[in-house]
């Protein structure tokens, strides 16, 4: 059973370990929750208020689309977690709808194990160049990105406060990765039941359902981010061998080449997971209740099947799959969502 911390967090300086904060920038203190581990820094990149800012600015423009049409914000919504409510979606330039299901964006901070479904990317920064240029998604000519940035009075000044440069399509990518950092969600219900503040209560069926993700899931949802940021073969499909579009359906073996990595894709948080419907990589099931009976009696076994997992399933009775399912609803974080500092300028 969860056990108790008393209501405290800490700041985490921007200016630890002496990262590199320019001239004219205020670094940006990053509240850690007391419940939560603490994040590792990327010196390269340190947080400052006036890159987040200007990340913010960013995430929401459209500009950053080739179109002038579509922003990160157009697949990554605030009212649903930073997802977009849709198994694939389609809102790109191209109209095509993509083969992967857009990512929640939550807790990032804590995401040093790679990002995109496979791993793809080492961080949010090399991450942003993905989408930015994909003919699928933003599809914009950097070049021309800049010169559409440097049009804005504005913007020009806030690239100089914040990286006390010009406008570069680096110092883009590292805006926005300052914003999807700020983006912590540690609000929710069971937070503050962690926390013993006030209205933390849950109830008796709550209490069980946290006790049964503790025993089920925390294999791979573990601890408070209720993600290990690892890979795995969670027995969704048991044939990997269509290689088509890079490999893009062989999950975590498209990057590193090797066999054990064979239909592992990065496990997500269950943190607001009852706002960031559909579920898995491709989006396959529409509910909790689908996910549920899934680990419960269909797995599909395969070479690769993370070893976590039975393979005949978990075998949930209903009344299980009931409380854990209440339970993750517990994980909604309603000051996240409504978060003025994350909404569109």
């Amino acid at each position: 059973m969860a056990f108790h911390i008393a209501g405290l967090s800490f700041v985490l300086a921007a200016c630890h370990d002496n990262p590199k904060v320019e001239p004219g920038s205020q670094p940006y203190g990053f509240e850690v929750p007391a419940n939560f581990p603490v994040p590792q820094e990327n010196p390269e990149n340190p947080m400052t208020k006036e890159g987040i800012a200007l990340g913010r600015l960013l995430f929401y423009d459209v500009r950053l689309s080739g179109n002038n049409k579509i922003s990160c914000a157009s697949c990554h919504e605030p009212k649903l977690a930073f997802s977009d409510g849709k198994a694939l979606g389609n809102a790109g330039v191209s109209g095509t709808t993509l083969h992967r299901h857009a990512p929640a964006l939550i807790n990032l901070a804590w995401a040093g194990n790679g990002l995109f479904w496979d791993g793809g990317s080492t961080n949010l920064e090399s991450q942003a160049f993905g989408p930015l240029t994909a003919a699928d998604e933003m599809h914009q000519d950097l070049f021309e990105l800049i010169e559409e940035l440097n049009i804005v009075p504005d913007y020009v000044t806030r690239f100089k406060a914040a990286f006390n440069e010009k406008i570069t399509s680096q110092n883009v990518v590292k805006a926005l990765a300052q914003f999807q950092r700020s983006l912590v969600s540690a609000s929710s219900r069971y937070d503050k039941y962690r926390r013993n503040e006030p209205g933390g209560n849950l109830s008796p069926q709550e209490l069980v359902g946290l006790q049964l993700v503790q025993e089920k899931c925390q294999g791979c949802h573990v601890g408070e981010l209720f993600t290990d940021h690892d890979y795995h073969n969670n027995g969704i499909d048991a044939d990997f061998s269509n290689d088509a579009l890079e490999g893009i359906f062989q999950g975590r073996f498209r990057v590193t080449y090797k066999t054990a990595d064979i239909g592992r894709f990065k496990t997500p948080t269950l943190r607001n997971v009852a706002l960031t419907a559909p579920y898995m990589h491709d989006g396959r099931f529409e509910r909790l209740e689908d996910v549920l009976d899934h680990y419960s009696e269909e797995i599909k076994t395969s070479s690769t099947l993370d070893l976590k997992l039975p393979e005949k399933g978990l075998k949930l009775k209903a009344e299980e799959k009931k409380a854990i399912i209440t339970f993750l609803k517990t994980l909604t974080d309603q000051e996240f969502i409504t978060n003025p500092e994350f909404s569109r300028p």
